[in-house]
């Protein structure tokens, strides 16, 4: 009975001890490549919406999805008839659903009363040494200076 009892409390750990192997944290960051018109707050980022030209922008490709004679197409650039439009003062909302244009007429509804709002915070705009990283930050190549002066005394 007492060895029975011990083989079921070490199959237990062990069981245990694998469930705990398995789970790991994952934390994902991409300042570095988001845009520098991109909003304060977010350590990552897939899409932003602009609810006022109902375009997206993948972060990781930066590339812009938007709709055009009736499916959706994708550029590096806007097309020209946003060419008045401005992503430093405009509205953007963090996506992270993959294809968010496939839920387009959801995004469209819950996001209708940010058209129009402007004064949203941008990476390049911000004090904050986290967004020195980004390329487009005034502070970034300072930033680099520091850096690679702290990988000297390192070494």
């Amino acid at each position: 009975m007492r060895y029975l009892f011990v083989l079921i409390t070490a199959s237990l750990i062990s069981a245990s001890s694998a469930v705990n192997a398995q789970v790991s944290l994952s934390v994902n960051i991409n300042l570095g490549t988001q845009p520098s018109w991109g909003p304060v707050g977010y350590d990552y980022v897939e899409y932003y919406y602009f609810p006022d030209i109902e375009v997206y922008y993948y972060v990781p490709q930066h590339r812009y999805y938007y709709f055009q004679s009736g499916s959706w197409a994708s550029g590096s650039v806007l097309p020209s008839r946003y060419r008045s439009f401005n992503v430093y003062t405009s509205y953007k909302v963090v996506i992270n659903d993959r294809e968010p244009w496939h839920n387009h007429p959801s995004h469209k509804r819950k996001y209708a009363s940010y058209k129009g709002r402007d004064g949203q915070p941008v990476i390049r705009d911000s004090k904050d040494s986290k967004y020195f990283v980004n390329k487009g930050h005034p502070e970034h190549n300072n930033w680099k200076k520091k850096q690679k002066g702290n990988s000297r005394k390192q070494k």
